[in-house]
């Protein structure tokens, strides 16, 4: 079985209770999404992030093919992190921790996804030519549109 991970550290001149805030809103994951993604919550928003929450979407990350996605939020400490996994979706696994940290004159957001691709060896080929920097682009929209909504930090 071959795991990869994607890691991403952001620094953000906003408080801890407003970083939270934003970040612990389901609703906010489409602001923070490429339009070409498709991206639409389907049910499970109406709350802030709690252990056991379902969230529903309908996401379009490759050649145009809908696919739904769920994940569950398995663990909250509020104010510092929460952890989302996939029940169904197009990975094979999907662990997503989403920390934040008071840094001076900010937040530090930090993000670690650990995942798997299905299709076995087929997979793993097309991990690093489609996958891979498919993710990478959509963290690096996450992290421009971050800064255009809260600012750039500055140390």
């Amino acid at each position: 079985m071959k795991l990869y991970q994607l890691h991403k550290v952001q620094n953000l001149p906003i408080s801890m209770e407003r970083a939270w805030n934003f970040l612990s809103d389901p609703k906010n994951l489409k602001t923070i999404t490429p339009d070409y993604m498709g991206f639409e919550i389907l049910g499970g928003d109406e709350k802030k992030m709690y252990p056991g929450q379902i969230i529903k979407y309908i996401v379009t990350p490759v050649m145009g093919i809908p696919t739904q996605w769920v994940t569950e939020i398995t663990h909250v400490k509020e104010g510092e992190y929460f952890v989302d996994e996939q029940r169904f979706g197009p990975y094979a696994l999907w662990h997503h921790k989403h920390f934040i940290r008071p840094i001076e004159n900010g937040i530090e957001m930090e993000d670690i996804i650990d995942y798997k691709i299905p299709f076995g060896i087929l997979g793993q080929i097309v991990h690093p030519i489609i996958v891979q920097p498919k993710l990478k682009e959509i963290f690096n929209y996450r992290q421009k549109k971050l800064v255009e909504l809260f600012g750039e930090y500055k140390s």
